[in-house]
């Protein structure tokens, strides 16, 4: 199998609600190191807040992924996490795969930074509250209206 190394000037990496293994955001973080790894990474960050909090869970340095990465395809990637990281119960995995598709800004620069980016690309979408949500809107992918709360 080959590994696809994306130029992240011209495209984008997988949306974080993809899932790889049984986690979100696995397969953007691939994507990001993979290209950081070809120096086509462009404006992205690895490893980004959102790629240190997967790392963290599964207990694996960013170095380390970064450089099992480079030469292996996704399944290749999959059995090294395997064997490389803290395993967690379904039920744990469940809880963080729900609690990252729910991040939100958490202190007042986090929130104005969320609110400059959500303004410039979707000013209309004051629905959108959470990092995965604006990276999805972000990147031209679609995003449900949130549901209306009465």
């Amino acid at each position: 199998m080959t590994t696809k190394i994306l130029d992240l000037s011209k495209e984008f990496p997988r949306s974080p609600k993809e899932k790889l293994g049984g986690f979100f955001h696995l397969a953007r973080m691939v994507d990001k190191a993979r290209s950081k790894g070809a120096g086509s990474l462009c404006e992205y960050i690895y490893p980004c807040p959102l790629d240190q909090s997967l790392l963290d869970f599964l207990n694996i340095h960013e170095e380390k992924f970064y450089e099992a990465v480079q030469n292996q395809d996704d399944q290749e990637i999959l059995q090294w996490v395997q064997q490389n990281s803290t395993r967690h119960p379904i039920e744990s995995v469940d809880q963080w795969n729900d609690s990252f598709l729910n991040r939100k800004p958490n202190n007042p620069e986090s929130m104005e930074h969320f609110i400059e980016i959500r303004n410039k690309v979707a000013p209309d979408r004051t629905d959108i509250s959470t990092w995965v949500d604006l990276i999805d809107i972000e990147e031209g992918r679609p995003v449900p209206p949130a549901p209306i709360k009465n």
